[in-house]
């Protein structure tokens, strides 16, 4: 009987513990759904000199696509320059960027490898040249397309003053490929609506997300560059700005249209690279994050917490739960079968119970967003149907992936892009 004590109460502490870390992204959800999804913005006082920044590594193929729809702005053309950095490219990617109007800088470097040291290369390359006279910067990958109206509605928010970064809506230009592009972009839209969002409203910090985000040129300059490369250095940044009281908001009205990857493998490739530089976060940032909400309750108190949540390694503590009620069961086949019954009776309930619950609430999470994002979604109504069904399986999918990265050695890898057009439509 101890055992079947012990199975449950572990059980029930586990249960107990996911549900108060994790119960304000509930009230994340209902503020998301019940309030306005638009606000009215102030127009700005003044436009603000920003320059477009994009990391590209072999993507001829798309990257004059993005330059043209920057180069498209309804912004005034003297305040808006565009840079690349060819990032060890074999390819043409910097004729071409060049051909479309951009300001290209070529760097190779096969020991420091991906976005934050092509970044970093280029923010020092600016400041040592005097080129730096910028109020921000925005941050853009080759298979971006850009709305014709994201800088207007981004400097809306950046001139009220106050933020460190501002992030956007981002939607996919190839939602419909397949179930996996799909499962993308259903996430994205979830963190846009259901996340960052309400965050906005509450005045807490938002994050950033790998693409098509502000930095404030302050920061820059603070950060001598950009000194973050984990493998997932928009984290790492979010991180940084938690830990540093600095304010990331979020422009509702500035979209962006992502390519997301349509094959198994590159989808493995990337995640995997995502699920090891979360570990890598936790491990440069966990007890920094926790010392940060553990104090005085204030918004940097609060965004140190809400990140902490995100980063946490959610997945690996519920598949540790699930392995502790499966050594159980085979640890007690030695035992009475009054016990054997019982233990199988919980650890079986449990594990049941766990993957029921997972699904039905990603299940959830996919149609709330499809239902309320509805318009924002370009492709055929019975596809959006479909998908918010196949979401739950993209998310399982995260299974091995978050085991993989726990022994892997993972390393930064260029995810290849094919130009599939998403025709640019109504502002989200």
């Amino acid at each position: 009987m101890n055992m079947i004590r012990l199975v449950e109460s572990f059980n029930l502490f586990l249960a107990v513990l996911f549900t108060v870390a994790y119960f304000y992204q509930l009230v994340y959800l209902v503020i998301g759904l019940v309030k306005r999804r638009r606000w009215k913005q102030a127009e700005a006082a003044q436009y603000h000199r920003y320059a477009a920044v994009i990391s590209a590594r072999n993507e001829a193929g798309v990257i004059g696509e993005l330059i043209q729809s920057l180069k498209q702005q309804n912004y005034p053309a003297h305040l808006l320059d565009v840079y690349v950095v060819a990032d060890n490219c074999t390819d043409d990617t910097a004729q071409v960027s060049r051909r479309a109007g951009a300001i290209v800088y070529e760097r190779f470097n096969q020991n420091k490898k991906g976005k934050g040291y092509a970044l970093n290369f280029l923010f020092r390359t600016l400041a040592r040249e005097g080129r730096d006279q910028y109020d921000a910067y925005f941050i853009f990958d080759a298979d971006n397309l850009v709305d014709p109206n994201f800088v207007l509605e981004m400097n809306k928010v950046y001139d009220q003053g106050g933020y460190g970064a501002i992030t956007c809506y981002r939607n996919s230009r190839n939602f419909g490929a397949n179930w996996i592009s799909a499962g993308y972009a259903v996430w994205f839209l979830r963190e846009a609506r259901f996340l960052n969002f309400p965050r906005m409203l509450l005045g807490t910090n938002c994050h950033v997300s790998g693409t098509g985000f502000l930095i404030s040129a302050d920061v820059i300059r603070e950060n001598k560059g950009w000194p973050y490369h984990l493998l997932t250095e928009d984290i790492e940044f979010s991180v940084g700005c938690a830990l540093k009281g600095r304010r990331i908001g979020y422009c509702d009205k500035a979209v962006i249209y992502d390519e997301q990857p349509t094959t198994f493998r590159q989808s493995w490739d990337q995640r995997l690279r995502w699920s090891k530089g979360f570990y890598q976060v936790d491990a440069k940032y966990g007890a920094q994050l926790v010392k940060g909400f553990c104090q005085k309750p204030t918004r940097k108190s609060w965004s140190c917490y809400d990140m902490f949540m995100t980063v946490a390694p959610g997945m690996l503590l519920t598949l540790v739960t699930i392995a502790f009620n499966l050594v159980m069961c085979f640890a007690c086949l030695g035992q009475p079968m009054y016990i054997i019954r019982g233990i199988f009776d919980v650890a079986g309930s449990f594990l049941m119970s766990t993957v029921c619950s997972f699904y039905l609430g990603l299940l959830l999470y996919g149609l709330l967003t499809v239902l309320c994002e509805w318009k924002q979604i370009q492709i055929p109504n019975y596809k959006k149907i479909l998908y918010v069904f196949t979401f739950p399986i993209f998310m399982f999918t995260y299974i091995p992936i978050s085991l993989a990265a726990l022994v892997q050695k993972v390393e930064w890898k260029p995810i290849y892009h094919t130009g599939s057009q998403k025709t640019l439509g109504k502002a989200a």
